[in-house]
């Protein structure tokens, strides 16, 4: 890929609104394009956190296992978005996984060091870091209050309904999200059981509130979702 198209691409990324020309090409120069596999892990926890990634196709899941071995899905990351950052904050190593799901990714990678020396030069960026990081805090935030307060049916509600809202497109009075992910996916996500995701969608189905296959959803009345 040529510099030029990938200073267009790195301008998809509000992060980078506050380079300057001369800093968009230099970082250009040093994004390195990456395929992976579908199903592949782009990295694993223990491993070396010196390098950032910039997400052009695909769907990645972030996640982590818990002490009896069950993986719990932190976040989706959608093309243009970054992830893999939290080097830039002192992270030494992986405490996450990032895995490709059921489609290729194509990923262009940063190393920390070239985004710190950046960072050095431009306090704007360094700002619009921190705000990725408040951005990020507060998700988390607001995930744990959802764990505490909601019951699971809500939770699974909730995940479709915000995944419907930003990713969605509408088809007439209705809302169609195509997604990667299997049952047991968005049991990970929502903290639920596999069964009890299955159990919840059939009950949406039957009440004709959704309709539902493999890699789709769609909502017939986003009002009605509750």
């Amino acid at each position: 890929m040529s510099t030029e198209s990938k200073i267009n691409f790195l301008g998809q990324f509000p992060i980078f609104d506050c380079l300057t020309p001369e800093e968009k090409a230099s970082l250009a120069e040093v994004m390195e394009p990456k395929k992976v596999k579908r199903y592949s892990f782009i990295y694993l926890p223990d491993e070396a956190s010196d390098s950032v990634y910039l997400l052009a196709k695909g769907t990645v899941k972030i996640g982590t296992h818990s002490s009896d071995g069950r993986e719990v899905i932190k976040s989706l990351i959608h093309p243009t978005a970054m992830f893999g950052e939290l080097g830039l904050i002192g992270e030494t190593h992986r405490k996450d996984f990032a895995q490709a799901l059921k489609e290729e990714v194509h990923l262009f990678v940063l190393q920390v060091s070239d985004l710190k020396k950046l960072m050095s030069k431009n306090f704007e960026l360094c700002n619009q870091v921190m705000a990725l990081f408040g951005n990020r805090l507060m998700r988390a935030e607001d995930k744990l209050e959802s764990l505490i307060f909601k019951d699971a049916r809500t939770r699974i509600v909730d995940f479709i309904k915000e995944a419907i809202q930003h990713r969605g497109r509408r088809i007439g009075y209705e809302m169609l999200l195509k997604h990667s992910l299997t049952h047991q996916d968005i049991a990970n996500i929502t903290c639920t059981s596999r069964q009890t995701v299955t159990l919840v969608l059939n009950e949406l189905k039957k009440s004709d509130l959704i309709y539902f296959n493999r890699g789709r959803i769609l909502v017939r009345d986003m009002a009605s979702l509750a």
